[in-house]
């Protein structure tokens, strides 16, 4: 494990933390912010020698992380999730403290980052969540929910990792600003339900999710 950098003042970022999920109408338990909290504390480490995002600040990372990871939780569905180019576990890592009896896999194929969520996943005890090391067209499973935050266009999410979305599950997929070519480019066998807007707070940017289901 990497050298610690300098603490983190953690009373802050709780609150910070605390306040923002209020917001989006997450009752955390304290339980569940120190986690949270634990889990950021973890990624500043690593992120000091690994580079695992390019967010530094400790209080960004609550909003840009933490807060916009969280404000797809009521739109999560089932039993089973898979988080498709997790990275450093976002939005996986948040939404399987929020709710431990969903079994969460964390998929990347990058070994650096999977090292990193087999530590985090060691270090926070998070029972229900596993990682996977592989492209995303070679994982095997199906899935109640599909996750995917800045990982690819709505087409190459589909077509890489839509065989493993159940017949009744749901793909949230994490945008910015709305890209209308981008939404016509699903393969077929697919359709958006619902595009949803995001208010992260204290993110002052564009947030979307676009739900997606099969075609009966």
């Amino acid at each position: 494990m990497p050298a610690a950098p300098p603490a983190i003042d953690r009373p802050s970022l709780q609150a910070r933390l605390r306040a923002g999920a209020d917001e989006l109408g997450l009752a955390l338990t304290p339980a569940q912010n120190e986690r949270l909290i634990d889990y950021l504390d973890l990624l500043v480490c690593w992120n000091a020698v690994y580079n695992l995002t390019a967010v530094r600040d400790p209080a960004e990372m609550v909003t840009r992380h933490l807060l916009d990871s969280l404000a797809i939780a009521p739109l999560v569905r089932g039993a089973t999730l898979v988080d498709l180019g997790t990275g450093a576990g976002l939005p996986g890592i948040p939404l399987a403290i929020l709710a431990p009896e969903r079994k969460v896999t964390l998929a990347d194929s990058n070994g650096k980052k999977t090292r990193f969520l087999r530590e985090a996943v060691r270090v926070l005890g998070l029972a229900n969540a596993r990682v996977e090391q592989a492209r995303v067209e070679d994982l095997q499973g199906q899935y109640d929910c599909i996750t995917a935050r800045a990982f690819a266009a709505l087409g190459d999410i589909l077509t890489w990792g839509g065989h493993l979305l159940a017949p009744d599950g749901v793909c949230v997929a994490m945008k910015g600003v709305i890209d209308e070519e981008e939404l016509r480019g699903l393969p077929s066998g697919f359709r958006i339900e619902e595009i949803v807007a995001l208010a992260v707070p204290g993110l002052g940017a564009a947030r979307h999710a676009v739900i997606i289901r099969r075609y009966r």
